[in-house]
């Protein structure tokens, strides 16, 4: 099958999941045996991800394994964290970053579906807030991906769905530290850091507690870039600390990606998005931050 073969199977299939929304948890049915040289083609585009066009095929490839074996956890996980790096690190157009979230999402939920005891709870009505019990470490990754794509998509459609969706999004990444803290280079205190430093006040926004969380996902995966973009445009933001959002933006600029195999194609990326934030500085800071950081 062909990638845009692939891209126009998912595009029925979400289509009949939800179009705009994010579908039921369901998983594709059927079942099957994981092809051995299928997987390991699938693993060697993955592992090129820092090629956009590399990753689409990596992407197709793992949806292809899930089709042939919807109760692959790992399959389905790859699949979501692609459409996530797919829409976070290579997509500009809104709409289309919409889209592609929504496209992550879905495959989230069919990789969470893989877990019939969330499944059927959710499907029955319960918010999925009040599930999140029944889910076990081996659903990490299912759940990590499907949060991330889902508080993005959230953001990018608006207020509404933020407002809507924030819920699920923090049970969610509620359980992923409850199970496995140090999932993705440190994934729930980044989060975490990130989120009280842009709340709102009347919500609950705590600069302290997110300095202490950024603290410790920095302190336990230092190599991993995002965490100091993500720190630099929230966190010094909000502080309006020139100094904290010069140093994270120097330090993510000047690493030697190549330094972390493993994280280079993100890590390269989080270069393009920290070159971003820096244009952006002359209007992230007040007069007054900016006179005091001497200038």
């Amino acid at each position: 099958m062909s990638f845009r073969s692939a891209l126009i199977l998912s595009a029925l299939t979400l289509a009949a999941c939800g179009g705009k929304n994010p579908g039921a948890y369901e998983t594709l049915g059927g079942a099957g045996a994981t092809d051995a040289a299928a997987r390991k083609e699938a693993d060697d585009l993955w592992g090129q991800r820092g090629d956009v066009n590399k990753l689409k095929e990596a992407i197709a490839a793992y949806e292809r394994l899930a089709e042939a074996n919807p109760s692959d956890r790992e399959v389905h996980a790859k699949a979501t964290r692609g459409w996530y790096f797919l829409a976070d690190a290579w997509t500009d157009d809104p709409d289309q970053q919409i889209e592609t979230y929504l496209k992550a999402i879905e495959w989230g939920k069919r990789c969470m579906a893989i877990n019939e005891a969330f499944a059927s709870k959710v499907n029955s009505g319960t918010k999925e807030r009040d599930a999140v019990d029944v889910l076990t470490k081996d659903d990490v990754p299912c759940v990590y991906w499907t949060a991330s794509s889902l508080g993005k998509w959230a953001k990018a459609s608006g207020i509404a769905k933020s407002i809507k969706h924030l819920g699920t999004v923090k049970a969610y990444v509620g359980r992923v530290e409850e199970l496995d803290p140090n999932y993705f280079y440190h994934a729930p205190a980044r989060y975490w850091g990130a989120y009280y430093s842009v709340i709102p006040g009347f919500a609950g926004r705590d600069l302290e507690k997110s300095a202490s969380y950024f603290e410790d996902t920095l302190s336990g995966s230092p190599s991993y870039l995002g965490s100091y973009v993500l720190r630099a445009e929230n966190l010094a933001v909000g502080l309006q600390d020139v100094a904290m959002f010069d140093r994270d933006l120097k330090l993510v600029l000047e690493f030697d990606v190549s330094s972390v195999p493993d994280l280079e194609p993100e890590n390269t990326r989080e270069q393009v998005k920290a070159r971003k934030v820096l244009d952006q500085r002359a209007e992230l800071f007040d007069k007054k931050a900016l006179q005091a950081a001497g200038e």
